[in-house]
This record gives C-alpha cells, structure tokens and sequence, in this order.
C-alpha cells in the first residue's frame, strides 16, 4: 500500500490575509502524513511594480512577465512570501524548507509559445519536468517542501509559472509512488453553482459536467485555470482532487467531506 502525500496549494486571498494564513499554517502543521506546500502570490507583486513605477501589461487577463516583473515576482514570491511561510511553519515545528523550480533543478520549465502573444519570461510545464527522485528524497527526510511560483530552464533564466499548474504536475509526478491527495484552497466552500450563494456548492464534478457548466456560463473566470488543472491531475492517476476552503483544511483532513472532489 502507497504511503499517503498530501499536495496543497494556497493563493494570493489567504497570503494578502496575515490572520487567515496563521490560521491555515496551524493547520496544515498539524498534517500528520507526508505533505508539499505551493503557494501563489499575493497583491505585494502587484503593490511593489506600481511603487516603483513598472507597468503590468495584461491580455485577455493574463499577465505578461517582462524582465522587470519577472524580477519582482521573483523577489516577491521565492524570496519575501516563501521565507516567511517557511518561517511560520518553523515556529510551528513543522520543517519546512523553501524551493523555487530552481533550486536543485526541481522544476524545469519552457518558455511559452504563441503564436501571437510573447508572454515574456512565463513558463509552461508538464509531469516530466518535476525532479520526482529528489523531492521523494526530502519527504524521506521527514522535511515539508514549500514552493513558490517560479521556475527555470536549466539555462540560466527563471520563469513565472502558474501555481496551480505546478501543484497539478508535481501531484502527477509522485503518484507513481504515493497515494496523493491535491487539495486546491481559496476563498470559497468549493465550486459554486451560483457564484451569488456561497452555499450551492457542487459536491462532485467531473470532466463532462465541468464542460456544461462552463458552457453554461456559470463558472467564474478565476476558477477556471484550478478546475483545468485539477482535472489535468485526475486524468493522469492522482487518486484524490479537491477544491476546499482555506478554514475547512482541518475539517477535511479529518472528516473527508469538504469542498467540491474532482472525478474523472
């Protein structure tokens, strides 16, 4: 029998919260089993381009890292948020130990290609770019990887790669020899059937439903990339996805029943 891995992945909402990631970070210290942490970014990126007076450039919602963003999102994420979730876990003794993609050449991404749009430094990544030998090695160690949005190519550049996509593909990575869990957690109960009732939460969707809901119009914009993913991360033998909210980590660890569960 596989030993259970817990991959959970928090975003800018609860980062931006001071309380709230307190709140979560006791929690997620209390997991017993083997776990990984990915974190996004917050509003600080966003805050720190505009004091110093650096445009952010957006298409069709989706940000364009040139070489001045990529180096605050690099010192925002991998540095700032990453040093100081890895601090609080410490405080709660739990040993976490911070990564980019990086570091020990755990993530290599490639460049974005469009055929109309240069994204600039965004990189895309599959299972196979995941380091799955050496990240086994750490969790062997009794350490709690933390990792952060950005990525590299092996050649010397960093990329910004969505926080999503690398809980999905390091999920699929380690599936082969873990029994994961990939829990996504925002600011919701899980997916929403009315984005107007916090409580029309869909218990289970799969890959057929998730396509009629989204012809249907009634998914959020900021929901689509984590059901993409999620999905992604079924389809390839992850055996538990979830969509929970940040407070109810506690509850669904223990009672299994939070959220909205991913199925094929």
């Amino acid at each position: 029998m596989k030993e259970k891995l817990y991959i959970i992945k928090i975003g800018g909402v609860l980062i931006d919260d001071e309380e709230l990631l307190e709140q979560f970070l006791e929690q997620f210290a209390e997991i017993q089993e083997k776990k990984i942490l990915v974190h996004g970014g917050g509003k600080l990126a966003t805050t720190l381009a505009d004091k110093l007076g650096i445009e952010q450039k957006l298409v069709n919602g989706r940000r364009i890292t040139d070489k001045d963003t990529l180096d605050i999102v690099a010192m925002v994420y991998a540095g700032g948020i990453n040093k100081n979730i890895v601090a609080k876990l410490q405080q709660k003794k739990c040993k976490a130990i911070g990564f980019s993609g990086a570091d020990a050449n755990l993530i290599k991404a490639k460049k974005r290609e469009h055929e109309e749009i240069d994204f600039g430094f965004v990189g895309d990544i599959t299972e196979k770019s995941v380091n799955k030998k050496l990240i086994s090695k750490l969790l062997k160690l009794e350490l709690v990887p933390v990792f952060s949005a950005i990525t590299h190519d092996k050649k010397g550049h960093l990329f910004n790669t969505n926080a999503d996509t690398i809980a999905s593909v390091i999920a699929q990575a380690l599936s082969v020899k873990y029994d994961v869990e990939l829990l996504y957690c925002f600011d919701k109960k899980g997916v929403l059937e009315d984005v107007n009732n916090p409580e029309s939460v869909i218990k289970n969707i799969s890959e057929e439903e998730f396509s009629a809901l989204k012809d249907e119009g009634k998914l959020h914009k900021g929901i689509l990339p984590k059901l993409e993913n999620a999905l992604g991360a079924v389809k390839n033998n992850v055996q538990k996805v979830f969509l929970i909210k940040e407070t109810e980590l506690k509850n669904h660890i223990e009672n299994h029943h939070a959220g909205t569960e991913i199925c094929l």
